[in-house]
């Protein structure tokens, strides 16, 4: 027998649709950048947040101890840790709502040159990581509904030269994260990814001038992104605002995916 439709929530107020209080995240890999970002955004919007890191554990703590109240860093590894970095968010906050599953390395290699420890380790941190980590925490999430947000990039979408093992992990991400919907979705999972762009960090105009210039001058926009616009497109999909919204990927590159590359 075909169970009956669901009844949907009611609809919520404009002023709350990104109201995050009482809902509590795990972001991976949140000590600096894009997911420091996405941790102070989320924590913004009235959620209990946990900041995770492997080796810049000082750093989480620090922006543990900056965010104050509803805050706490772990440290753990993506994999091998993910059952006990999500036991942890309960047992600091009492339940988990939002995983955010942003941790992930990037070295540069040519094809021909990568050598089979650094394919093998992106492919764990960035792939299996992320399927670890969302394994982990449906136990949690589907006790009262919940979102995973995956932080892939457009060079799932659209490859660059020597980052041929990070394409591949970030297309692996983003067909993950549909099949992930496509299943998680009768327990009121939602699953969802972000394909950031070019993100300026500090020093990059001076260790990269030439990958800068040519960015701004493909970007509609003008402009490398932001660590603040990558967490607010986060917050969105993590919020009652994309409530009808899984297996879904939000590009977020100032539209130079918009560009005709011939």
């Amino acid at each position: 027998m075909t169970a009956p439709p669901a009844v949907p929530a009611p609809v919520p107020a404009v002023a709350a649709l990104l109201d995050l209080r009482g809902s509590v995240a795990l972001v991976t890999g949140s000590s600096g950048g894009i997911g420091a970002g996405i941790a102070r955004r989320l924590h913004e919007a009235g959620a209990s947040v946990v900041v995770h890191a492997v080796r810049s554990f000082d750093v989480a703590q620090a922006l543990a101890d900056e965010l104050g109240e509803r805050a706490v860093a772990r440290r753990g590894d993506v994999v091998d840790d993910a059952d006990r970095l999500c036991a942890e968010a309960v047992a600091a906050f009492g339940r988990l709502d939002i995983v955010v599953n942003n941790a992930a390395v990037q070295p540069v290699s040519g094809v021909v040159d990568m050598h089979p420890d650094e394919l093998a380790e992106v492919l764990r941190v960035n792939v299996a990581g992320v399927v670890r980590m969302t394994q982990a925490a449906v136990p949690h999430l589907r006790a009262h509904g919940g979102a995973v947000v995956n932080v892939a990039s457009i060079e799932g979408l659209q490859p660059a030269v020597g980052h041929s093992h990070y394409v591949a992990s970030k297309a692996a991400v983003l067909a993950h994260t549909r099949a992930a919907a496509l299943e998680l979705g009768g327990l009121d999972i939602r699953v969802n990814a972000v394909a950031p762009g070019l993100i300026h960090r500090e020093g990059i105009e001076d260790a990269w001038p030439d990958g800068v210039a040519r960015w701004h001058a493909a970007c509609p926009l003008g402009r490398l992104g932001r660590p603040d616009d990558v967490a607010d497109a986060v917050l969105f999909l993590a919020s009652p605002a994309a409530r009808w919204v899984t297996g879904a990927c939000l590009v977020v590159d100032g539209g130079v995916l918009s560009r005709s590359t011939w």
